[in-house]
């Protein structure tokens, strides 16, 4: 490898000038090779820096065939040294992020000794995979060891130790490693081989919320956010809460029983609603209007559980029935059904005869039509 990775020597490291190595277009992107980076490439579940070397704008920083690649939108000249800075932000939150994950599986690893089989990071939050499962009172505990250990504000140290040194040690790695074997010690916490970039300390961390967790593959899968993502996430959640509270007129630490109070009323309010258009599609039967062997009903504000139900009761009384429910502005729905007639010509004299559109199984259809009211009175009388 010809770049010097300045992220392992100083991983605060922003802004710094370089030179190109080498420029060649990919595609619509620019592949860039400098003399040395800050800018770290994906690897060990965290994303690659972005920012700009130059004009350039870096969207995405690999290791293909053993260099360390930048993609640029513009090219760079060979030769030339350049202005590089990272999006520093973006960094840190990843960071923090990767942080927080770190402290979180030794911790599991220590009290529990299920090992992290998964790390996968996002924008703003990361899933971790266990190789057990833990229930809600033992994450509980592993969140509350995970900010006491940020509350210390332990050291964090990155290295690469020497092969008799390595032997000696009893650290994490989902990889069976020899060779090249960088360490992330987090004093009192964790020891794990890792090829990303760190903090120095625990407490620039932050807060360490685990937000959701989940059966996977026999054990359990975490989701969580660290250090200003999670606050972002507890602003929003705050946001959410008060608006609620707002809404249901409760203190923001009694939501939860007033959305279970509506949640009831509701309850009651749907059984009445379901009541109520029982009533009414059993008022309408009362109400048939028939010509010759055609039962029909026409009318506003049935849905189709009350189209239906009149159907099947106006099958009873003739050898076809139609129930239509709409309006001359805005067509109309209908259901028809019959015992012994083929509803699926019956579907095509209705769409082609009314501008319908529509079809079913062969004892009921339905769909809609854009008729009027007189029309489709037309039609069920044959005139």
């Amino acid at each position: 490898m010809i770049t010097e990775k300045l992220f392992y020597s100083d991983a605060y490291i922003f802004s710094f000038d370089a030179t190109v190595i080498s420029c060649v277009k990919s595609s619509d992107m620019y592949q860039v090779i400098l003399d040395k980076t800050a800018f770290f490439f994906e690897g060990g579940g965290q994303k690659a820096d972005i920012g700009y070397i130059g004009n350039a704008k870096i969207t995405d920083v690999q290791e293909i065939d053993g260099e360390i690649v930048h993609f640029a939108d513009i090219a760079l000249e060979e030769g030339s040294v350049y202005s590089c800075k990272i999006d520093w932000n973006t960094r840190f939150r990843r960071m923090q992020q990767h942080g927080g994950e770190h402290i979180v599986s030794g911790i599991v690893h220590s009290l529990y000794g299920y090992n992290n089989v998964g790390f996968h990071m996002e924008d703003d939050y990361v899933t971790v995979d266990f190789s057990g499962e833990l229930t809600r009172e033992q994450l509980d505990d592993v969140e509350d060891k995970a900010n006491e250990a940020v509350c210390k504000n332990y050291n964090i140290k990155c290295y690469f130790p020497d092969k008799n040194e390595l032997q000696e040690l009893d650290y994490r790695s989902k990889l069976d490693l020899s060779e090249g074997v960088r360490l992330v010690e987090i004093e009192n916490t964790d020891l794990c081989a890792c090829c990303a970039p760190h903090l120095n300390k625990t407490g620039e961390i932050g807060i360490i919320k685990i937000l959701d967790f989940m059966r996977h593959r026999g054990g359990i899968r975490l989701v969580m956010k660290s250090g200003l993502d999670a606050v972002e996430d507890y602003r929003n959640k705050y946001k959410s809460v008060y608006e609620i509270s707002n809404l249901l007129s409760a203190k923001q630490g009694e939501v939860t029983s007033a959305v279970e109070r509506l949640q009831k009323d509701n309850e009651e309010l749907y059984r009445e609603f379901i009541n109520f258009k029982k009533s009414v599609a059993q008022s309408a039967e009362n109400n048939l209007c028939f010509s010759g062997n055609i039962a029909y009903y026409i009318t506003s504000g049935f849905d189709a559980e009350m189209m239906r139900s009149l159907v099947n009761f106006g099958m009873q009384k003739a050898e076809l029935c139609l129930i239509f429910s709409g309006d001359d502005v805005n067509g109309y729905s209908y259901i028809a059904g019959s015992s012994s007639l083929d509803m699926k010509e019956i579907a095509k004299n209705i769409n082609t005869s009314l501008q319908g559109r529509g079809g079913g199984r062969d004892t009921m259809i339905q769909g809609k039509v854009s008729a009027k009211e007189e029309d489709i009175l037309n039609f069920i009388n044959g005139k």
